[in-house]
């Protein structure tokens, strides 16, 4: 089975997205070429007042998880 992958339009908007909620730009891009991390669930956390570096954190993938689909 290959990777997932999410092509550079989807990464770019979700880089946009991410540095729209105060995500420093490094970590930004990190994030959003990763489909693993959860874009919506992110935004959410950082909308209600949540350390945009803390939301990343929490919602980490998970040790040993793969990005495969």
């Amino acid at each position: 089975m290959a990777a997932c992958t999410q092509g550079p339009v989807l990464d770019g908007w979700r880089r946009r997205r991410l540095l729209e909620a105060g995500v420093p730009p490094d970590l930004a891009t990190e994030v959003a070429s990763d489909p693993r991390y959860d874009l919506h669930g992110l935004l959410l956390l950082t909308d209600h007042g949540c350390d945009p570096e803390l939301a990343v954190r929490i919602l980490a993938p998970l040790e040993g998880e793969s990005g495969r689909c």
